[in-house]
């Protein structure tokens, strides 16, 4: 309305002017006059549209009749310029000599109340904003103010509030307001605009401050107090309810299901309503803004409704690259001008993307945009000047911002300069410039590539002459690495073609001198991978014999350990009866206690010692923990309904009393079956067996679980001899983009202390704590969210914070590949293909590979030397296989110790 009025009383301006010029500039004064009389009509009534004829009856001395007047006399200048004109000049010279007389009068007797009241409605209907805000400031000064004249000026000051400051100011009138009278109107308005501060800092608090402030002051009042308890109580029920909403899981899967469905009946209005209800509870969603937006710019098409979705995608996802680079499209699109679209890519550079790709991809883009400004028919322009200048400060950002950032420009095939090039060669004319690109191409490391001198060389072909195509494949020749066949054929191809014979001889002979040089190397490469893959099979046989002897000397140990163990049960007896005991007296280890007693003696023994307990606390010292455990025979056909249990405590006396609770609660368990050591020691696994394979896959989900502080480990029980490749770590070794890998972790964090951190960036799916086999923290966890975009936004908000004084840091999950060595030899499977040796044994790599064999009982490595007529004689010192001595037995060493 505003503006049909200023455009009518331009029209009016428009008209000639006949006099002289004093009388023009009159006019002139005139028409000003008048345009600010009906622009000030115009806010008049557009206010009465907004607040209401309640707006204008609160007006002191201002009658209903007189507003719809206003308003008509308004409207009516909006549509006829010039009928009304003199109309407005005399009631204006009126206005101004009535408030001239007002502030005349105020200035002799400032304690006139109605002068105030009738200085203010004046001004207020000139339009004059600053002069009427100082009479209302001097009147309050004097007197209070009624509740109409409070409520008029509040209305006025919240119209034109813009910013914070303004909303300030607006709070301190507030205040003044309600300390004149107990006014419940004024404190429902205060309340209600205080709602509208609740996103800014301590906005919550202080709507809850201004309406338990309103209720101590009138919320006993009989006729308006309810309306203050009504008002509060609604907007502590929509916080509840945004709470409730917030808290639920966004419910993406059922959103993206009804989008498709609604996408082929293609009914426009309810594809967008679809999409805005999805993007209310999935506005992280950086895939489904793209999605949204994608469907406006190719479906929809319109300007206003592309451009706002565009910006609000960027807005809650600043973080992912695709959204801008759409956005700078649909404006380039849409017709936006240069410095709107420049603006909108500096905010993009400054969005904080998380990858060093992401900069080089937006840069891309923005020059992609500037290049289709160019026209190229020109030999210079401003727009080509400005593409130059754009390629020269990408190339520098990439070089300064984002390298010193992610260690790495992101652009290590120099892309946007190889852009550059072509432009320069194809739309530009300027070989001499591309040439000079492609040479600081080659300095950063690409002149090994062969693909590289081809685009080169291809360029050169298109755009540039025969010299510098030879020039540049004959330097690829001497640079390639990988595929150097493929550049000489290139370069022959040529000479064939367009060569003469000088320059024929020359390629052959730089080719062969090449191709030989690199057979050369290659020869040598192979050669060096043959002697390294030759010293593992050394040391993998090295450490086969060092693995044999060391099984050796452990058998022969406890050999020696058994017949030890048999001279001290003969010191028990007769020296006499040795050999007629012998046989009677071997322990096998699968048996119990050997037994004792009288029929334990001969009939020579000493009759002093039948029915005496001998001393044999040795005996039961390693006796004791024995069990009588029978041998089962594990029954692969079950391993489907079963599983192995492993990194148990080997403290435990009862396992199978202590694990029964916690696997009964997966299903119906038919067996524990624990594995103990020949001494009758539990060996820290076993396995169970359940009546159903559901219960057997339900008890994987217990890995991990803590044992009498010991995690245990629970995994699907299969025969690795039948399966090679099975791994039991059941977590990813992939990059994984919605997890999180956070180290420095404080040994005390705990799993709860960890989600209260993260949940405040998105929706925690699970949490791992990485502890060791004995169950003690690490300082590791992962963090899954739901989706990408929140694991993204934990990256950049939690990346460096300080937790119980350890800095921490966060990364998206991507754990480096594991480079396992070449395995040099094989082994042929009992009736089945060539198997690979495990180099590092049954123990693992972590362990030594030293031999602990003493020199002294050490066996020679290799046969002895012969000599050439014969065996060649032993070392000196050393005693002859053959002359071993024979195994003594106990009577063997009871005649030796009776010698001495």
């Amino acid at each position: 309305m505003a503006t049909a009025a200023a455009a009518s009383a331009s029209e009016a301006e428009a008209e000639p002017k006949a006099g002289p010029k004093a009388e023009g500039e009159e006019d002139e004064a005139k028409a000003a006059r008048t345009r600010r009389k009906v622009l000030s009509r115009a806010v008049a009534a557009a206010t009465y549209k907004t607040i209401g004829p309640e707006w204008d009856q609160q007006e002191e001395g201002v009658s209903e009749s007189d507003g719809d007047e206003e308003y008509a006399m308004a409207s009516s200048a909006e549509s006829s310029p010039g009928e009304y004109e003199w109309e407005y000049d005399e009631e204006e010279e009126k206005n101004q000599l009535e408030i001239e007389r007002l502030e005349e009068q105020l200035s002799i007797n400032v304690y006139d109340y109605n002068c105030h009241v009738d200085l203010i409605r004046l001004l207020r209907l000139e339009g004059e904003l600053t002069k009427v805000r100082m009479a209302r400031q001097k009147m309050s000064e004097i007197f209070p103010l009624t509740e109409e004249l409070w409520l008029e000026w509040l209305h006025d000051e919240i119209s034109m509030a813009l910013d914070g400051l303004d909303r300030e100011h607006v709070y301190d009138l507030f205040e003044k307001a309600v300390k004149d009278y107990i006014c419940p109107n004024i404190w429902l308005e205060y309340g209600q605009y205080s709602v509208g501060g609740i996103g800014q800092k301590g906005g919550l608090e202080k709507v809850r401050s201004v309406f338990e402030r309103a209720l101590s002051s009138v919320g006993l009042h009989m006729t308006k107090g309810l309306a203050i308890w009504e008002a509060y109580r609604e907007f502590e029920s929509a916080i509840v309810e945004a709470a409730r909403l917030q808290a639920e899981a966004p419910r993406l899967a059922e959103y993206q299901a009804y989008i498709d469905f609604e996408m082929k009946i293609g009914d426009p209005a309810r594809i967008q309503l679809i999409f805005e209800r999805a993007l209310v509870e999935n506005c992280l969603v950086p895939d489904l803004w793209i999605r949204y937006s994608q469907y406006l710019d190719r479906q929809l098409k319109v300007k206003d409704l592309v451009l706002s979705v565009h910006s609000r995608a960027v807005r809650n996802c600043p973080w992912t690259v695709a959204l801008w680079s759409r956005y700078l499209l649909a404006m380039e699109r849409h017709g936006v001008d240069h410095r709107g679209i420049s603006v909108t890519f500096e905010k993009a550079l400054s969005a904080g993307f998380i990858q060093a790709t992401d900069y080089v991809e937006i840069w891309q883009a923005y020059l992609d945009y500037l290049r289709r400004r160019v026209d190229f028919k020109q030999d210079s322009s401003k727009e080509l000047e400005e593409l130059r200048s754009a390629f020269a400060r990408a190339l520098e950002y990439l070089k300064q911002e984002v390298e010193e950032r992610f260690n790495e420009s992101g652009d290590p095939s120099c892309l946007i300069m190889q852009n550059w090039a072509r432009i320069e060669a194809r739309l530009c004319n300027n070989m001499q410039k591309a040439r000079e690109l492609w040479d600081s191409i080659m300095t950063k490391g690409n002149a090994k590539y062969a693909n590289m001198w081809l685009e080169y060389y291809n360029l050169e072909r298109a755009h540039g002459d025969t010299q510098h195509c030879r020039k540049a494949l004959h330097r690829a020749v001497q640079c390639t690495s990988d595929y150097p066949e493929h550049v000489c054929e290139v370069l022959l191809t040529m000479e064939r073609t367009e060569g003469t014979l000088e320059d024929w001889d020359i390629a052959v002979q730089k080719t062969e001198t090449r191709l030989a040089r690199v057979n050369e190397q290659r020869i040598k490469a192979a050669e060096k991978e043959a002697a390294l893959a030759q010293q593992e099979e050394e040391k993998a046989e090295q450490r086969k014999r060092a693995r044999a002897e060391k099984k050796a000397l452990k058998k022969k140990k406890k050999t020696r350990g058994a017949e030890k163990n048999m001279v001290d049960e003969d010191d028990e007896k007769e020296w006499g009866d040795e050999e007629e005991e012998q046989p009677s007296k071997r322990r096998r280890l699968e048996n119990s206690v050997p037994p004792t007693g009288e029929a334990e003696r001969g009939p020579d023994a000493d009759p002093g010692l039948v029915g005496v307990e001998l001393p044999s606390k040795p005996k039961e010292r390693v006796a004791a923990p024995r069990r009588d455990v029978p041998k089962v025979l594990h029954d692969s056909s079950k391993d489907g309904i079963t599983v192995f249990v492993s990194n148990l405590p080997y403290s435990l006396e009862e396992p199978a009393t202590v694990l029964r609770p916690l696997f009964e609660a997966c299903g119906d368990v038919v067996e524990i079956r624990p594995i103990f050591s020949n001494r009758g020691d539990f060996r820290g696994y076993c396995y169970v067996e359940f009546k159903e394979e559901a219960a057997a896959q339900r008890a994987l989900e217990l890995d991990r679980k803590s044992v009498e502080g010991r995690p245990m480990f629970v995994s699907p029980c299969v025969d690795k001899s039948k399966n090679p490749d099975f791994k039991v770590f059941r977590y990813s070794t992939a990059l994984e983009k919605h997890k999180l890998f956070i180290s420095g972790l404080p040994f005390s964090c705990t799993r709860e202390e960890l989600e209260e951190i993260c949940k405040a960036h998105g929706t925690v799916k699970d949490i791992r704590l990485v502890t060791n086999r004995a169950g003690k923290p690490k300082g590791l966890a992962y963090v899954e969210y739901e989706n990408e975009s929140q694991a993204s936004q934990a990256v950049l908000k939690m990346d460096g914070m300080t937790v119980k004084e350890n800095i921490i840091k966060v990364a998206i999950s991507n754990p480096p590949q594991r480079k396992f060595p070449e395995k040099p030899e094989a082994r042929k499977a009992p009736g089945g293909p060539l198997v690979p040796r495990q180099i590092y044994g049954a123990r693992g790599k972590g362990r030594t590979q030293l031999s602990l064999l003493p020199r002294a009982l050490q066996r020679p490595g290799a046969p002895a030397a012969q000599a050439e007529n014969g065996p060649a004689p032993p070392p000196a010192g050393a005693t002859p296989a053959a002359t071993e001595a024979p195994k003594m037995s106990n009577a063997d060493f009871a005649k030796l110790l009776l010698r001495k």
